[in-house]
């Protein structure tokens, strides 16, 4: 069969986003951090975007802006400069330019600011250079110490990269990279430079109890069958008592496992929400938008004159083509709000009894439910849910918590799968520490309390999910 080239036409009917939408859609699915700087960076790119000062300090123009803007003549632009012509600025005015909340003077801007005046945090790397210092090695040694210390992890650990691995990497012998690491783990805090959980226990027990031989030989050999609570074994293995291993046991228990992690910077984790729930005067439960911090935008006054100068067309046209991206950025961020309080006022109506009573009241609910509720698009749900925070009376939650598959509940509705894990951690927290629930015991024990039909294995699963141990491990000794 012969190649050949030829032409043919045909028609078809595909879905094409302009810039404006594209832009929507990824603001959508931004985070509120990541929202501020997609707003930072478009106020320095655009000159016609202003962010409106706490104080106000604008005068509206006292002639509305209705002059049309000459464009090409391509639908696009049609509609751009149909938008353009209609804007209201008076109104515009009104609902960007009032001013913000909170004290506009008292300010000494002589002072110097917070990141000045805050201590620098040290980190674990820096910790352990410091105390190089102080060490009496010098040249190839040192160098080989601080190679390791900067592949230590959060933890304190050494297991990026193998010792032979850093050696190849530094061009010495395993043993001068032995003899580094030994130097490393001599430094505070005491564990530090270890490449397992075992050597780790190792290094602060040979410490701590230099004389205690045996507690060394249990941490070296019997650290699987002591989280099996397996003592008798341990005991006949090491030639003492079972008293004795589960003495040694409660010391083991004052070891710290991640020597590392007192220098990382984690801190408390605070949230800011993006909205609120809350009850109204009427007692209705209601929602409002957290703009705290969220910069407000208007299109530049200054700017917006020079449509109506005397400049070159070349100006006119680049002064146009900015205000279109002001305009559709701040309709975008609008849409963005408005979607944002259409979803949680959706989700309110079917998680009220969330609302008033608590988690183990929680609906299951997907997000087709608040898809057709208000007329929008799964996916566009996905994205508003996701990064997003709402402060209940019950806390602050992601969005995307509400939506919970279901459990099959015997004489009444099908209960959240977020409800059951709270029940399963109410349930387990209120155990004998000395013997402990089992998952089939949480199955009987939930079927018989809450009427919650549900496999064992799911309750296996839920528990690790919650990062609850099994109940061989969770007993405590008395």
């Amino acid at each position: 069969m012969g190649l050949e080239m030829k032409q043919s036409q045909r028609m078809s009917q595909e879905l094409r986003m302009t810039p404006q939408l594209q832009q929507a859609i990824r603001l959508l699915q931004l985070s509120r951090l990541e929202l501020v700087d997609v707003i930072s960076a478009e106020m320095v790119e655009n000159p016609m975007l202003e962010e409106i000062p706490e104080n106000g300090g604008w005068e509206p123009d006292p002639e509305p802006t209705r002059e049309p803007i000459r464009g090409d003549s391509s639908a696009e632009e049609a509609t751009a400069r149909k938008a353009v012509e209609e804007i209201d600025w008076e109104r515009y005015v009104e609902n960007y330019s009032s001013p913000l909340p909170g004290p506009a003077s008292g300010r000494n801007d002589e002072l110097p600011g917070v990141d000045q005046t805050v201590t620098a945090f040290e980190g674990l790397t820096e910790h352990l250079l410091g105390q190089l210092i102080y060490m009496q090695c010098e040249g190839e040694e040192r160098r080989l110490a601080e190679s390791i210390i900067h592949n230590l992890d959060d933890a304190g650990y050494l297991r990026g990269m193998t010792l032979e691995e850093l050696a190849a990497s530094n061009g010495v012998t395993p043993d001068a990279m032995e003899d580094a690491l030994t130097l490393v783990q001599e430094l505070e805090p005491t564990g530090v430079g270890a490449r397992t959980l075992s050597e780790c226990l190792l290094l602060q027990a040979q410490a701590e109890y230099p004389y205690q031989d045996v507690l060394h030989d249990l941490i070296r050999h019997h650290l699987p069958d002591l989280e099996k609570r397996n003592y008798a074994g341990i005991a006949r293995s090491l030639g003492v008592s079972k008293d004795d291993i589960m003495d040694m046991h409660r010391v083991l228990q004052t070891l710290n496992p991640r020597p590392g992690r007192q220098f990382s910077d984690d801190g408390n984790s605070y949230i800011t929400p993006d909205i609120y729930i809350f009850r109204d005067d009427a007692g209705q439960w209601t929602t409002q938008l957290n703009d705290d911090g969220l910069p407000r935008l208007r299109v530049s006054d200054q700017y917006r004159r020079s449509l109506r100068g005397q400049g070159g067309s070349q100006a006119k046209e680049y002064v146009q083509e900015r205000l279109r991206s002001a305009m559709w950025l701040i309709k975008s961020i609008e849409q963005r709000q408005r979607t944002i309080r259409r979803v949680t006022q959706s989700i309110i109506e079917y998680q009220q009894d969330f609302l008033e009573k608590g988690i183990e009241y929680l609906r299951p609910l997907v997000l087709r439910d608040i898809a057709e509720d208000i007329g929008m698009h799964e996916s566009t749900i996905s994205r508003v849910t996701t990064n997003k925070y709402v402060h209940t009376p019950q806390g602050i939650f992601e969005l995307k918590y509400f939506f919970n598959s279901s459990i099959r509940k015997q004489g009444g509705e099908d209960v959240a799968a977020e409800a059951v894990k709270h029940h399963i951690k109410s349930l387990i927290s209120a155990e004998n520490a000395a013997n402990p629930l089992s998952d089939q015991q949480l199955v009987e024990m939930l079927h018989k309390a809450n009427g919650i039909q549900i496999a064992r294995r799911t309750v296996a699963k839920y528990r690790e999910m919650l990062g609850i141990m099994s109940s061989s491990k969770r007993r405590t000794l008395i």
